[in-house]
């Protein structure tokens, strides 16, 4: 993404902010697998949409109006031995020349400049709980202000969460970053489609999961969460991801998998028959969740509150189950006592965005959000149905859940998972090319 797309965020931000003040954000941490392996290195979200820096070991510090620069870094030294070894580095220099920072240090020299940055803030924007240590260096620069009291310094009075404002920030996005989610989006679809043809009885879960792998990568992307590739029973399990069962013919499978490209993902879900055909209970239960997810999605649109789709898609389930007879009693009242939640137990949907599960609150002033143009959210209703539940046994061990990624938009929202079958029919014909 364009340096200057950065520096809009860091001068928004920094205007929220005001004047005397100082945010600090500390970069994402390697992390151990074991013994000296790593897991491959995911920068902090809110570190990447500030700054676009993708290293570990490194902190931003914003300090609004101040002369010698507002935008300051520190990061890793340059290494030749290490970069030999570990990749390269940009350094303090790269910082400068390829991310804007007005200035830069190395990561090492961080506990000593901050005293004197943050001298005479009088408010710290810093996320307190996430990495204690962290939190420690942090205080012992405010606790070295405060020794320094004779001499004039003035330590910080406040402490304001960052994320009380960078979060809000970032639940609207920009038309770069839904380019990239659309692209997130596409990547995905043409990987769902691709394990819909490969799909036949007798294969493993895993080997699915592979296909989604495989277009990640070869897309420039990678995964946005460990795909979900539960067949038959599996699929009533809502998180599962051991994925090491063979598929059994006349069941159906239920895959959640989706792409992260440039930091910013797709959360897509599909359920279909192993064999490429709907037996009748497969249709009765999958018809059901469509006719949902298609009432919800209708609810998406600007001065709607964030949960007009879910009550959508609650209340066409939970007829549904009362004409199957999963359920008995008056809709109404089935809905009031949250009945419903003994076949579908989450929400109709949630923010998405660099995370999966995005930032921003779904309340304000504790009534629901209102929808606005730039919101992205997934809607994705199920139903799932284990053995041994009321109701006939023709449904026993069906899970359906079926989910897209959609944008608010001026007058509505557009899809942005689009291209991928959604029907019987549609996944039909693509199973059987």
């Amino acid at each position: 993404m364009n340096i200057k797309i950065h520096a809009q965020r860091r001068k928004q931000l920094m205007q929220m902010m005001g004047e005397n003040s100082v945010a600090i954000l500390p970069a994402a941490s390697l992390q151990i697998r074991n013994r000296d392996v790593e897991y491959d290195f995911r920068q902090d979200s809110d570190f990447r949409y500030l700054s676009g820096f993708n290293e570990p070991e490194a902190i931003i510090v914003l300090l609004p109006g101040r002369k010698q620069g507002q935008f300051v870094m520190f990061c890793r030294q340059r290494d030749k031995l290490k970069e030999t070894w570990h990749g390269r580095r940009f350094g303090p220099e790269g910082a400068i020349e390829y991310f804007a920072a007005d200035e830069a240090f190395v990561t090492e020299e961080f506990e000593e400049r901050l005293p004197a940055m943050m001298g005479h803030c009088e408010k710290v924007y810093y996320t307190m709980g996430l990495r204690p240590e962290f939190d420690n260096l942090v205080m012992k620069c405010v606790n070295n202000i405060r020794q320094q009291s004779r001499r004039g310094a003035c330590a910080p009075h406040e402490f304001v969460s960052l994320e009380y404002l960078l979060h809000d920030m970032r639940l609207f996005k920009s038309r770069a970053e839904i380019s990239l989610m659309r692209k997130a989006a596409k990547i995905s679809v043409q990987a769902h489609i691709a394990a819909m043809r490969q799909c036949k009885p007798g294969m493993a879960e895993n080997a699915l999961e592979a296909e989604f792998l495989y277009a990640f990568k070869k897309n420039g992307a990678g995964w946005a969460y460990p795909s979900i590739v539960g067949g038959g029973e599996n699929a009533c399990i809502l998180h599962y991801t051991e994925n090491n069962q063979l598929l059994q013919d006349k069941t159906m499978v239920l895959i959640d998998a989706g792409a992260e490209y440039e930091g910013y993902a797709a959360d897509i879900t599909r359920t279909f028959p192993v064999n490429g055909r709907f037996t009748a209970p497969q249709r009765e239960i999958y018809e059901l969740v469509l006719q949902a997810q298609e009432a919800a999605i209708k609810q998406v649109k600007p001065g709607n509150h964030w949960n007009d789709p879910h009550r959508a898609a609650v209340k066409v389930l939970t007829r549904g189950m009362v004409e199957l007879g999963l359920l008995k009693g008056k809709v109404t009242q089935l809905i009031k006592e949250e009945k419903y939640r003994k076949y579908f137990m989450h929400r109709t949907g949630h923010w998405l965005g660099m995370d999966v599960h995005d930032v921003g609150d779904y309340k304000v002033a504790e009534k629901w959000r209102l929808l606005e143009p730039g919101m992205v959210l997934t809607v994705e209703p199920g139903l799932y149905i284990p053995a041994g539940s009321r109701g006939a046994r023709r449904w026993w061990n069906i899970g359906v859940r079926i989910e897209d990624d959609i944008v608010v938009t001026r007058d509505g929202n557009d899809l942005l998972s689009k291209g991928l079958p959604r029907s019987c029919e549609e996944i039909e014909t693509v199973m059987a090319a």
